[in-house]
């Protein structure tokens, strides 16, 4: 049986037709109802069971070597009875491809992202599967720390101690437990919080976090290098302001607003009158937060900050429906075909 196949795969391989017609009998001869090649099927019946694999891979790669032939044949004399000329009009007007373009978020993630990278920041990743030690106590909330109750946390039913992570600051922690200072690094990425989906707020989210640790971070420090980021992002006539507030893992700590990039600072809708809108929250890094990651909070400070990227994805293009950004309704994406 090998055999057979063997001398008519050879057969197959050195035939030379003359014309259309010698292509027709060959291929008659070889795969029509009562062609060679059905003939072959029909004795596979009797070849022994331990034989039918090997002998089944042949018959079938000498179908498909037989049908290959003729048709690459009759494409060969079709051409040449057609005076040599193609079937395609090539003055035809080709068909426009439409363009894709990069998600809003992703535009503006790259954007942020290579703002800081000038001024020498890295970028870090982590897991979005956290254990509790990473996402709340390093970061210095403990078990009965009332800034548990801020954030809605998935918990994962089996293990309570493992959560999707409520923030990218999970990955400063990874970055400060195996990495000596100085650090400069920023943490993009996807979090997640249990709250009800609206217009403002959603149970999936995207963050930028940043930490710099080295001897000598001051408040200074923070300030210039927010300043430098919002004029990059928001135009050189940006100013901000710094308003105390509280998070567990800084010491100080603070909102940043930038002036309403609308308005520039006179009020609009948008700042609703107040000519500034806030994007982000900062502070000096605990030193308890050091400690926890095995850095000598009495050698090192440092100073973290952590931004939405809906929420300047939002103020850049006057998106004021957060749920867009996950609906990929194709009319609102392709307002961005233009945005480098």
């Amino acid at each position: 049986m090998k055999n057979k196949i063997e001398e008519l795969l050879n057969e197959i391989e050195t035939f030379a037709a003359e014309s259309s017609e010698s292509v027709e009998e060959f291929r008659i001869k070889i795969l029509s109802k009562k062609g060679k090649v059905t003939e072959l099927f029909a004795e596979f019946k009797s070849v022994a069971p331990e034989m039918r694999k090997e002998v089944g891979e042949m018959l079938n790669e000498l179908k498909n070597k037989a049908q290959e032939k003729v048709n690459a044949l009759k494409e060969k004399f079709k051409y040449k009875e057609d005076g040599g000329k193609s079937s395609l009009d090539l003055t035809l007007p080709a068909e426009l491809v439409a363009m894709g373009s990069r998600h809003p978020l992703s535009i503006v993630r790259n954007q942020i992202v290579d703002i800081f990278s000038r001024i020498g920041f890295t970028i870090s990743d982590g897991p979005e599967i956290e254990d509790d030690w990473h996402n709340f106590t390093a970061l210095n909330t403990p078990a009965d720390h009332p800034a548990r109750d801020m954030q809605d946390t998935f918990y994962l039913s089996e293990n309570p101690d493992i959560v999707l992570r409520t923030q990218t600051s999970s990955v400063q922690v990874h970055v400060m437990e195996n990495t000596k200072p100085p650090i400069r690094t920023i943490s993009p990425g996807r979090v997640y919080r249990n709250e009800a989906i609206s217009a403002r707020a959603h149970c999936q989210f995207h963050q930028v976090e940043g930490l710099y640790i080295d001897k000598g971070v001051s408040f200074a420090d923070l300030k210039q290098a927010l300043l430098y980021f919002s004029k990059e992002m928001f135009g050189e006539e940006t100013k901000i302001r710094l308003r105390p507030s509280f998070f567990p893992f800084t010491e100080i700590s603070a909102e940043m607003d930038i002036s309403c990039p609308f308005c520039k600072g006179n009020g609009c809708n948008i700042c609703k009158g107040a000519g500034w809108v806030e994007i982000l929250g900062c502070g000096l890094v605990d030193p308890a937060v050091l400690e926890n990651c095995k850095i000598d909070s009495k050698i090192y400070s440092g100073f973290a900050f952590g931004m939405g990227i809906e929420r300047i994805t939002m103020l850049k293009y006057q998106v004021k429906d957060l749920r867009l950004f996950f609906e990929n309704d194709m009319r609102f994406l392709k307002q961005f075909n233009a945005v480098i």
